[in-house]
């Protein structure tokens, strides 16, 4: 019994997901068939971490002081119903702004579930939990782009659209379902919002962040993680076709590889739940993961290429359940909105900086050269991730509990 919230929020989590990229897809080939651009596509790329920095100065305020589960019913409710009037909309710059909105509710909706997630699973039960959640959101990596083809053979990239509208709608119920935490704690939630209240919780951060430098450290390292792995990944498909001459179909079976991959991690995490630590599941992740980017660096056929992947995406899934769990039992859930929504700032602008740069650079120079320093760089960065963790002053921030 005690793991039947824990459960629906997962198949919440699951519906939503799955859902996710079957409207990334869609609307990717949407704007190619409007516009023939894949500048135009890009563009979409671009307008998350747009919305991240738009949202991230004030978000942590709200989702720290409002109920949290009704802030995510809400959310799912607001994506629904935009996504749902993408198909009607004809002008770009509609679609771009729509898309716009929506990312802003996705922005949101993240730090509000890490919230709601926090509150809701024991200390002892998080690792597993987390565990099972990138298991699922791996599962909709592999049947989110297949339910997708699904729905453009029997429809269009439209019905896919509207079918995801759905999911969030689903997903939306599936909340209603579980328990509100803050009424369980009894928790009053009444506060006048204003710009000094912003303000003060910027300070209130900014403190914290300077009396736990040690936790401060380990996410602004993992930040710079996704920031890597981010701008990387915008070189994927260019490098797999033009460096390695794979044919679409052949790029899409290496995607279903790199699905295979995170779904095995995260299997193993969710078995050896109780028997593996937060420093080797990070250390692990952070360190093999640029492995797997330098091994696909290096690759000259399918054989290569994949084994690259699969080995990235298999310890990114340890590099994922042990951050988030260290994050959840060392970040106070009364200001974990506004810690990572303020931390998330530099993190958005990283990503757009540091994506355009590799970008051009792959422009003016060969992918692979570009790809291969990308991918030292990265494994540098892992390697000090993995001197970080190892002080052994600092083991009491890595207890399960």
């Amino acid at each position: 019994m005690k793991w039947k919230n824990p459960l629906l929020l997962l198949v919440g989590i699951g519906i939503s997901n799955v859902g996710a990229w079957v409207y990334l897809i869609a609307l990717n080939l949407i704007i190619l068939d409007m516009t023939g651009s894949p500048l135009a596509v890009s563009i979409l790329y671009i307008l998350l971490p747009l919305a991240a920095l738009f949202t991230n100065v004030w978000s942590g305020t709200f989702i720290d002081r409002l109920n949290a589960r009704n802030l995510m019913i809400f959310l799912d409710f607001i994506r629904a119903l935009f996504i749902f009037t993408l198909p009607f909309l004809d002008s770009l710059f509609l679609i771009y702004f729509v898309v716009f909105i929506i990312n802003i509710a996705s922005s949101i909706f993240e730090p509000a579930s890490m919230v709601y997630m926090t509150k809701l699973i024991s200390k002892t039960d998080r690792q597993r939990f987390n565990a099972m959640r990138n298991f699922i959101h791996s599962c909709g990596f592999i049947l989110g782009p297949s339910i997708a083809g699904f729905l453009f053979i029997i429809g269009s990239p439209y019905l896919a659209i509207q079918m995801n509208s759905i999911a969030l709608f689903l997903s939306a119920i599936v909340l209603l379902l579980l328990p509100n935490a803050e009424i369980q704690k009894g928790r009053i939630l009444s506060e006048k919002m204003k710009l000094s209240l912003i303000y003060n919780d910027w300070k209130s951060i900014l403190k914290f962040s300077r009396t736990n430098m040690h936790v401060t450290l380990v996410y602004l390292l993992f930040s710079i993680m996704t920031v890597f792995m981010t701008a990387l990944d915008s070189l994927e498909a260019a490098f797999a076709t033009e460096v390695l001459s794979l044919s679409e179909s052949t790029y899409g079976f290496l995607v279903s590889i790199a699905g295979v991959g995170i779904i095995g991690g995260s299997l193993v995490n969710a078995v050896f739940a109780n028997h593996l630590k937060l420093t080797t599941l990070i250390g692990l992740g952070a360190f093999f993961t640029p492995i797997g980017y330098i091994i696909f660096a290096f690759s000259d056929d399918f054989i290569g290429a994949s084994i690259g992947f699969f080995t990235l995406t298999f310890f990114l899934s340890f590099a994922n359940t042990g951050f988030l769990t260290f994050y959840q039992n060392n970040v106070p859930v009364e200001i974990m909105g506004r810690f990572s929504s303020i931390l998330g700032i530099l993190e958005a602008c990283l990503i757009i900086v540091c994506t355009v740069t590799i970008g051009l650079s792959a422009e003016l120079f060969d992918i692979r050269p570009i790809y291969i320093i990308g991918s030292f760089a990265f494994l540098l960065l892992g390697l000090m991730i993995n001197f970080v963790i190892s002080d052994r002053s600092k083991r009491s921030y890595y207890e399960r509990g």
